[in-house]
């Protein structure tokens, strides 16, 4: 007897299990049952090399009938149907170049923002205070918020007051009559500039957001499909236009009257809004034909 029979009987033994296992007994065709069962029934008397013989004669009848019995031909694939077209997003084109239109009609507000920013705004205001025979003022104190009573002033003592606050913010006079001007120097701000910068950076972005959806298929000579996004790039010049304006002359007219009876003065500004706006605060005084109330928070 070989050594390596046994050896042969088990992987025979494994692949017929194997094939019992994994192949569908419904598509299997036992072909081999006949011929099997002509076969001698006295296996158990025989000699274990018949025995062995018929065993893998038999495993092989069965591996060659479950292999034509098995199909395993792949269908061919199925194209994929294409998936259907997206519908596009439709939009009036009345309204988009409605709309267009009108954000670059006010795009030039944007230039006149920069260009004023070296010129004040100015304004005309006129204010009333208690004269000499004018009833107490009752006053706040910005510092501690404790309010006093003092009596009404005259053209003089309030004439003073002007004169000092003006001084104090480095104004100077130029005229003096019955309509006094002064004249002061705003410094540039470096805080102006950068705000500037920013307002012109949003406004350049939002252009080139515009032209980008308009001429996308734009094509320049030159340098071919451009990218609008690069006119942020012209942001900073408007901070450098208005640093090199350099400091800002202002000029503001002051003149003083009363009444007869002295109970009530009259005074008209004509300046910057700004000047006007810290001026009446600091000085507490009150617009003519308005009506102060305190705030909420005081």
């Amino acid at each position: 007897m070989s050594p390596y029979r046994p050896f042969r009987a088990v992987v025979m033994l494994g692949l017929l299990m194997a094939t019992h296992a994994f192949v569908p007994r419904s598509s299997l065709s036992f072909t081999s049952t006949a011929t099997l069962a002509s076969r001698p029934s006295s296996l158990s008397v025989v000699d274990p090399q018949h025995a062995l013989d018929l065993l893998i004669q038999g495993t092989s009848t069965l591996l060659s009938d479950a292999d034509s019995a098995i199909d395993i031909s792949v269908p061919p694939a199925t194209p994929l149907a294409a998936p259907p077209e997206a519908g596009g997003i439709s939009y009036s084109k009345v309204s988009y170049y409605t709309i267009l239109g009108l954000y670059l009609m006010s795009f030039p507000g944007l230039w006149s923002t920069i260009k004023r920013s070296t010129k004040a705004k100015m304004k005309r205001k006129t204010f009333v205070t208690s004269g000499e025979n004018g009833p107490p003022v009752v006053v706040k104190d910005m510092e501690t918020g404790e309010t006093t009573q003092r009596p009404g002033k005259s053209l003089r003592e309030e004439a003073g007051e002007i004169m000092a606050y003006m001084k104090a913010n480095n104004y100077e006079v130029v005229e003096a009559g019955e309509t006094i001007t002064f004249r002061g120097i705003v410094p540039r701000s470096l805080s102006q500039a950068f705000f500037l910068t920013f307002c012109t950076a949003l406004g350049m972005l939002s252009l080139a957001l515009v032209l980008q959806i308009q001429f996308q298929n734009l094509t320049l000579p030159v340098i071919g499909q451009p990218n609008w996004f690069y006119l942020a790039l012209l942001s900073p010049y408007a901070g450098l236009y208005y640093w090199k304006a350099g400091d800002r002359v202002d000029d503001c007219t002051v003149k003083l009257s009363t009444n007869d009876e002295e109970t009530e003065n009259e005074i008209i500004v004509q300046g910057s809004d700004e000047e006007l706006e810290r001026m009446w605060r600091t000085l507490q005084w009150q617009e003519k034909g308005m009506v102060k109330v305190e705030g909420i928070l005081g």
